[in-house]
Protein backbone atom coordinates (compact mmCIF):
# COMPACT_ATOMS: atom_id res chain seq x y z
CA UNK A 1 0.00 0.00 0.00
CA UNK A 2 1.30 3.44 -0.71
CA UNK A 3 2.57 5.80 1.88
CA UNK A 4 -0.76 8.17 2.92
CA UNK A 5 -3.15 5.72 1.28
CA UNK A 6 -5.49 5.89 4.18
CA UNK A 7 -5.58 9.34 4.55
CA UNK A 8 -5.85 10.18 1.03
CA UNK A 9 -8.95 7.41 0.62
CA UNK A 10 -10.69 8.44 3.58
CA UNK A 11 -10.42 12.20 2.00
CA UNK A 12 -11.24 10.73 -1.32
CA UNK A 13 -14.87 8.69 0.44
CA UNK A 14 -15.68 12.36 1.96
CA UNK A 15 -15.71 14.00 -1.12
CA UNK A 16 -17.35 11.69 -3.29
CA UNK A 17 -20.25 10.86 -0.30
CA UNK A 18 -20.72 14.24 1.29
CA UNK A 19 -22.38 16.28 -1.60
CA UNK A 20 -24.47 13.06 -2.91
CA UNK A 21 -25.77 12.90 0.70
CA UNK A 22 -26.36 16.46 1.48
CA UNK A 23 -28.58 16.44 -2.05
CA UNK A 24 -30.23 13.62 -1.81
CA UNK A 25 -31.03 14.26 1.91
CA UNK A 26 -32.41 18.14 1.33
CA UNK A 27 -34.38 16.94 -1.29
CA UNK A 28 -36.08 14.12 0.87
CA UNK A 29 -36.44 17.46 3.15
CA UNK A 30 -37.85 19.78 0.69
CA UNK A 31 -40.74 17.25 -0.19
CA UNK A 32 -42.28 17.34 3.43
CA UNK A 33 -40.96 21.25 3.58
CA UNK A 34 -42.96 22.85 0.64
CA UNK A 35 -46.09 22.40 2.79
CA UNK A 36 -44.80 25.29 4.78
CA UNK A 37 -45.03 27.71 1.62
CA UNK A 38 -48.48 28.48 0.34
CA UNK A 39 -47.11 30.78 -2.44
CA UNK A 40 -47.49 27.76 -5.43
CA UNK A 41 -45.32 30.07 -7.70
CA UNK A 42 -42.33 30.29 -4.76
CA UNK A 43 -42.80 26.54 -4.11
CA UNK A 44 -42.15 25.75 -8.00
CA UNK A 45 -39.35 28.27 -7.90
CA UNK A 46 -37.64 26.33 -4.38
CA UNK A 47 -38.30 23.15 -6.03
CA UNK A 48 -36.80 23.80 -9.10
CA UNK A 49 -33.67 25.19 -7.08
CA UNK A 50 -33.55 22.08 -4.76
CA UNK A 51 -33.41 19.77 -7.31
CA UNK A 52 -31.03 21.38 -9.43
CA UNK A 53 -28.35 21.98 -6.29
CA UNK A 54 -29.14 17.93 -5.79
CA UNK A 55 -28.09 16.91 -9.58
CA UNK A 56 -25.13 19.19 -8.88
CA UNK A 57 -24.30 16.97 -5.73
CA UNK A 58 -24.91 13.66 -7.15
CA UNK A 59 -23.48 13.92 -11.03
CA UNK A 60 -19.66 13.41 -10.45
CA UNK A 61 -18.85 16.21 -13.30
CA UNK A 62 -19.78 18.51 -10.55
CA UNK A 63 -19.74 17.44 -7.34
CA UNK A 64 -17.34 18.98 -5.20
CA UNK A 65 -16.55 21.63 -7.46
CA UNK A 66 -17.25 25.73 -7.06
CA UNK A 67 -20.31 24.39 -9.43
CA UNK A 68 -21.52 22.43 -6.50
CA UNK A 69 -20.98 24.95 -4.14
CA UNK A 70 -22.63 27.58 -5.85
CA UNK A 71 -25.92 25.77 -6.50
CA UNK A 72 -25.85 24.41 -2.37
CA UNK A 73 -25.02 28.39 -0.99
CA UNK A 74 -27.90 29.41 -3.56
CA UNK A 75 -30.47 26.38 -2.49
CA UNK A 76 -29.93 27.21 1.08
CA UNK A 77 -30.12 31.31 0.31
CA UNK A 78 -33.28 30.75 -1.30
CA UNK A 79 -34.91 28.58 1.12
CA UNK A 80 -34.05 30.64 4.03
CA UNK A 81 -35.14 34.04 2.75
CA UNK A 82 -38.41 32.60 0.87
CA UNK A 83 -39.77 30.48 3.81
CA UNK A 84 -38.22 33.11 6.88
CA UNK A 85 -37.74 31.32 10.49
CA UNK A 86 -39.31 27.60 9.21
CA UNK A 87 -37.81 24.01 10.16
CA UNK A 88 -37.37 23.52 6.47
CA UNK A 89 -35.09 26.61 6.23
CA UNK A 90 -33.19 25.79 9.49
CA UNK A 91 -32.56 22.12 8.23
CA UNK A 92 -31.23 23.41 5.43
CA UNK A 93 -29.16 26.16 6.74
CA UNK A 94 -27.38 23.34 8.86
CA UNK A 95 -26.91 20.33 6.44
CA UNK A 96 -25.36 22.45 4.34
CA UNK A 97 -23.33 23.94 6.95
CA UNK A 98 -22.17 21.02 8.15
CA UNK A 99 -21.83 18.73 5.05
CA UNK A 100 -19.21 21.85 3.21
CA UNK A 101 -16.80 21.60 6.91
CA UNK A 102 -16.11 17.82 5.23
CA UNK A 103 -15.25 19.47 1.67
CA UNK A 104 -13.98 22.74 1.79
CA UNK A 105 -11.51 24.54 3.66
CA UNK A 106 -12.04 27.31 6.63
CA UNK A 107 -11.62 30.31 4.32
CA UNK A 108 -14.18 29.29 2.04
CA UNK A 109 -16.51 27.92 4.62
CA UNK A 110 -16.11 30.57 7.26
CA UNK A 111 -17.96 33.29 5.10
CA UNK A 112 -20.39 31.51 3.17
CA UNK A 113 -21.71 29.70 6.40
CA UNK A 114 -21.86 33.68 7.69
CA UNK A 115 -23.75 34.66 4.85
CA UNK A 116 -25.92 31.89 5.06
CA UNK A 117 -26.85 32.71 8.41
CA UNK A 118 -27.22 36.09 8.22
CA UNK A 119 -29.91 35.54 5.38
CA UNK A 120 -31.53 33.40 7.88
CA UNK A 121 -31.83 35.81 10.68
CA UNK A 122 -32.75 39.06 8.24
CA UNK A 123 -35.62 36.70 6.97
CA UNK A 124 -36.94 36.62 11.02
CA UNK A 125 -34.57 33.86 12.16
CA UNK A 126 -34.12 33.49 15.62
CA UNK A 127 -30.68 35.36 16.49
CA UNK A 128 -30.24 32.31 18.76
CA UNK A 129 -29.30 30.11 15.30
CA UNK A 130 -25.72 31.67 15.24
CA UNK A 131 -24.70 29.95 17.80
CA UNK A 132 -26.25 26.79 17.35
CA UNK A 133 -25.01 26.41 13.42
CA UNK A 134 -21.57 27.93 14.94
CA UNK A 135 -21.16 25.15 17.60
CA UNK A 136 -22.47 21.96 14.71
CA UNK A 137 -20.08 23.54 12.47
CA UNK A 138 -17.34 23.31 14.95
CA UNK A 139 -18.02 19.63 15.59
CA UNK A 140 -18.61 18.36 12.20
CA UNK A 141 -14.86 20.34 11.27
CA UNK A 142 -13.59 18.53 14.72
CA UNK A 143 -14.86 15.07 13.78
CA UNK A 144 -13.54 15.53 10.07
CA UNK A 145 -9.67 16.29 12.09
CA UNK A 146 -10.01 13.29 14.23
CA UNK A 147 -10.92 10.96 11.31
CA UNK A 148 -7.97 12.57 9.07
CA UNK A 149 -5.97 12.39 11.71
CA UNK A 150 -6.46 8.84 12.77
CA UNK A 151 -5.97 7.64 9.13
CA UNK A 152 -2.79 9.51 8.69
CA UNK A 153 -1.86 7.83 12.06
CA UNK A 154 -3.01 4.15 10.42
CA UNK A 155 -0.86 5.30 7.39
CA UNK A 156 2.65 6.07 9.54
CA UNK A 157 1.81 2.91 11.33
CA UNK A 158 1.77 0.98 7.96
CA UNK A 159 4.93 3.04 6.74
CA UNK A 160 6.73 1.86 10.09
CA UNK A 161 5.93 -1.66 9.86
CA UNK A 162 6.71 -1.76 6.20
CA UNK A 163 10.20 -0.03 7.44
CA UNK A 164 10.30 -2.79 9.65
CA UNK A 165 9.56 -6.44 7.42
CA UNK A 166 11.92 -4.25 5.24
CA UNK A 167 14.83 -4.11 7.62
CA UNK A 168 14.48 -7.69 8.82
CA UNK A 169 14.42 -8.87 5.45
CA UNK A 170 17.67 -7.24 4.71
CA UNK A 171 19.23 -8.59 8.38
CA UNK A 172 18.27 -11.95 6.90
CA UNK A 173 19.73 -11.79 3.39
CA UNK A 174 22.70 -10.33 5.36
CA UNK A 175 23.42 -13.40 7.82
CA UNK A 176 22.29 -15.61 4.90
CA UNK A 177 25.64 -14.16 2.71
CA UNK A 178 27.51 -14.11 6.06
CA UNK A 179 26.61 -17.87 6.04
CA UNK A 180 27.88 -18.79 3.22
CA UNK A 181 30.84 -16.82 3.06
CA UNK A 182 31.73 -18.56 6.42
CA UNK A 183 30.95 -22.07 4.54
CA UNK A 184 32.63 -21.03 1.27
CA UNK A 185 35.67 -19.88 3.92
CA UNK A 186 35.55 -23.70 5.01
CA UNK A 187 35.84 -24.84 1.72
CA UNK A 188 38.63 -22.96 0.15
CA UNK A 189 40.76 -22.91 3.95
CA UNK A 190 40.15 -26.55 4.83
CA UNK A 191 41.21 -27.79 0.65
CA UNK A 192 44.24 -25.66 1.17
CA UNK A 193 45.61 -26.81 4.44
CA UNK A 194 44.52 -30.35 3.27
CA UNK A 195 47.44 -30.37 0.67
CA UNK A 196 49.69 -29.06 2.76
CA UNK A 197 48.94 -31.70 5.55
CA UNK A 198 49.74 -34.26 2.77
CA UNK A 199 52.47 -32.80 1.99
CA UNK A 200 51.65 -31.56 -1.30
CA UNK A 201 53.03 -28.57 -1.77
CA UNK A 202 53.08 -27.96 -5.58
CA UNK A 203 50.46 -25.80 -6.45
CA UNK A 204 49.52 -24.47 -3.26
CA UNK A 205 50.19 -21.22 -4.04
CA UNK A 206 48.26 -21.21 -6.79
CA UNK A 207 45.19 -22.76 -4.82
CA UNK A 208 45.48 -19.89 -2.10
CA UNK A 209 45.15 -17.70 -5.07
CA UNK A 210 42.47 -19.28 -6.72
CA UNK A 211 40.68 -19.31 -2.95
CA UNK A 212 41.58 -15.71 -2.03
CA UNK A 213 39.91 -14.43 -6.20
CA UNK A 214 36.48 -16.97 -4.64
CA UNK A 215 36.18 -15.29 -0.87
CA UNK A 216 36.47 -11.91 -2.92
CA UNK A 217 34.42 -12.36 -5.82
CA UNK A 218 37.45 -11.32 -8.53
CA UNK A 219 36.80 -14.19 -10.24
CA UNK A 220 33.20 -12.95 -11.25
CA UNK A 221 32.22 -10.92 -13.84
CA UNK A 222 29.36 -9.15 -14.83
CA UNK A 223 25.94 -11.31 -16.32
CA UNK A 224 27.78 -14.22 -14.43
CA UNK A 225 24.70 -15.23 -12.64
CA UNK A 226 22.70 -15.49 -15.67
CA UNK A 227 25.16 -18.00 -17.85
CA UNK A 228 24.36 -21.37 -17.97
CA UNK A 229 27.34 -24.16 -17.37
CA UNK A 230 27.78 -27.52 -17.78
CA UNK A 231 28.01 -29.40 -14.32
CA UNK A 232 28.73 -32.45 -15.34
CA UNK A 233 32.41 -31.38 -16.64
CA UNK A 234 33.08 -29.25 -13.39
CA UNK A 235 32.08 -32.25 -11.39
CA UNK A 236 34.37 -34.51 -13.92
CA UNK A 237 37.10 -31.41 -12.13
CA UNK A 238 36.19 -32.53 -8.66
CA UNK A 239 37.14 -36.09 -8.95
CA UNK A 240 39.91 -35.94 -10.69
CA UNK A 241 41.44 -33.40 -8.61
CA UNK A 242 40.44 -35.73 -5.19
CA UNK A 243 42.70 -37.79 -3.92
CA UNK A 244 40.23 -40.25 -3.21
CA UNK A 245 39.41 -43.08 -6.13
CA UNK A 246 36.10 -41.74 -7.27
CA UNK A 247 33.77 -44.34 -8.75
CA UNK A 248 31.62 -41.96 -10.87
CA UNK A 249 28.12 -42.52 -12.48
CA UNK A 250 26.98 -39.68 -15.33
CA UNK A 251 23.69 -39.23 -16.95
CA UNK A 252 22.67 -36.53 -19.16
CA UNK A 253 21.30 -33.28 -17.32
CA UNK A 254 20.57 -29.82 -18.08
CA UNK A 255 22.59 -26.82 -17.63
CA UNK A 256 22.36 -24.48 -14.84
CA UNK A 257 23.02 -21.46 -13.50
CA UNK A 258 26.32 -20.60 -12.91
CA UNK A 259 25.29 -19.61 -8.36
CA UNK A 260 23.80 -23.25 -8.88
CA UNK A 261 26.86 -25.01 -10.40
CA UNK A 262 28.89 -23.40 -8.25
CA UNK A 263 27.08 -24.55 -5.25
CA UNK A 264 27.30 -27.92 -6.55
CA UNK A 265 30.74 -28.03 -6.99
CA UNK A 266 31.41 -26.88 -3.56
CA UNK A 267 28.90 -28.85 -1.72
CA UNK A 268 30.76 -32.06 -3.27
CA UNK A 269 34.17 -30.79 -2.89
CA UNK A 270 33.59 -30.71 0.98
CA UNK A 271 31.74 -34.08 0.69
CA UNK A 272 34.79 -35.31 -0.78
CA UNK A 273 36.85 -33.55 1.90
CA UNK A 274 34.78 -35.03 4.60
CA UNK A 275 35.29 -38.49 3.66
CA UNK A 276 38.77 -38.04 2.78
CA UNK A 277 39.00 -36.91 6.54
CA UNK A 278 36.62 -39.05 8.80
CA UNK A 279 35.50 -42.07 6.51
CA UNK A 280 38.99 -44.09 7.09
CA UNK A 281 38.54 -44.86 3.44
CA UNK A 282 40.22 -44.19 -0.05
CA UNK A 283 37.24 -44.70 -2.25
CA UNK A 284 33.94 -42.64 -2.73
CA UNK A 285 30.99 -42.90 -5.25
CA UNK A 286 29.90 -40.41 -7.22
CA UNK A 287 26.92 -40.19 -9.23
CA UNK A 288 25.10 -37.34 -11.06
CA UNK A 289 21.13 -38.08 -12.72
CA UNK A 290 18.52 -35.85 -13.79
CA UNK A 291 15.11 -35.98 -11.71
CA UNK A 292 12.28 -33.74 -13.14
CA UNK A 293 14.01 -30.63 -14.59
CA UNK A 294 16.99 -30.63 -12.52
CA UNK A 295 19.14 -33.09 -11.49
CA UNK A 296 20.17 -34.93 -8.40
CA UNK A 297 23.85 -35.50 -7.36
CA UNK A 298 25.01 -38.50 -4.66
CA UNK A 299 27.99 -38.86 -2.81
CA UNK A 300 28.42 -42.06 -1.25
CA UNK A 301 31.54 -43.65 0.73
CA UNK A 302 31.52 -47.20 2.78
CA UNK A 303 33.86 -45.34 6.19
CA UNK A 304 32.88 -45.50 9.23
CA UNK A 305 29.52 -43.77 9.44
CA UNK A 306 28.77 -41.16 11.91
CA UNK A 307 25.50 -39.79 13.17
CA UNK A 308 24.42 -36.56 11.62
CA UNK A 309 22.43 -35.63 14.87
CA UNK A 310 25.12 -35.63 17.14
CA UNK A 311 27.44 -33.13 14.79
CA UNK A 312 28.49 -29.72 17.67
CA UNK A 313 26.50 -26.41 16.62
CA UNK A 314 30.10 -24.81 15.57
CA UNK A 315 30.84 -27.08 13.06
CA UNK A 316 29.74 -25.86 9.74
CA UNK A 317 31.16 -28.53 7.03
CA UNK A 318 27.20 -30.08 6.78
CA UNK A 319 25.06 -27.41 8.05
CA UNK A 320 27.11 -24.40 6.29
CA UNK A 321 28.77 -26.33 3.58
CA UNK A 322 25.82 -28.63 2.63
CA UNK A 323 22.39 -28.00 3.86
CA UNK A 324 22.98 -23.87 3.64
CA UNK A 325 24.21 -23.67 0.61
CA UNK A 326 22.47 -25.80 -1.62
CA UNK A 327 18.89 -23.66 0.12
CA UNK A 328 20.27 -21.01 -1.06
CA UNK A 329 20.13 -21.58 -4.47
CA UNK A 330 16.59 -23.46 -3.89
CA UNK A 331 18.23 -26.84 -3.73
CA UNK A 332 18.28 -29.54 -0.98
CA UNK A 333 21.03 -31.09 1.15
CA UNK A 334 20.48 -34.17 3.10
CA UNK A 335 23.01 -36.34 5.05
CA UNK A 336 22.29 -40.06 5.85
CA UNK A 337 24.42 -41.78 8.07
CA UNK A 338 25.00 -44.50 10.76
CA UNK A 339 28.08 -45.40 12.79
CA UNK A 340 29.76 -48.21 10.66
CA UNK A 341 27.40 -48.05 7.45
CA UNK A 342 28.59 -45.72 5.76
CA UNK A 343 27.82 -42.04 4.57
CA UNK A 344 25.15 -41.16 1.87
CA UNK A 345 25.11 -37.40 0.95
CA UNK A 346 22.20 -36.40 -1.62
CA UNK A 347 22.62 -32.94 -3.55
CA UNK A 348 18.71 -32.12 -5.38
CA UNK A 349 18.04 -28.55 -7.59
CA UNK A 350 15.47 -27.79 -7.57
CA UNK A 351 13.99 -28.22 -4.11
CA UNK A 352 10.98 -30.87 -4.36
Amino acid sequence: MPPGAVESGFRLAVGRFAGPVRGIGLAVVSVFGVLAVPDGTVVLGLVGVVLAAAVADCVPRTRGTVVALGFAVVRAGAVCAATGPTLWALNVLTITAITLQWEWPLKVTVPVTAGLVAVFVAAGGPPITILRVLVECALARLAFLLLVRSARRVDELRARQAALERAELLAAERRRREREYLALLHDTASATFLLVGSGTVDGVADFARRDLDVLTGASGGPGLDDRLVDVESSLRAVAEESPLTVVTRWERVPLLPVPVTLALVRAVREAMANVERHAGVREAGLSVTPENTGLVVTVTDTGHGFDPAAVPEHRRGIRGSLVERMAAVGGRATVDSRPGEGTTVRLAWPRG
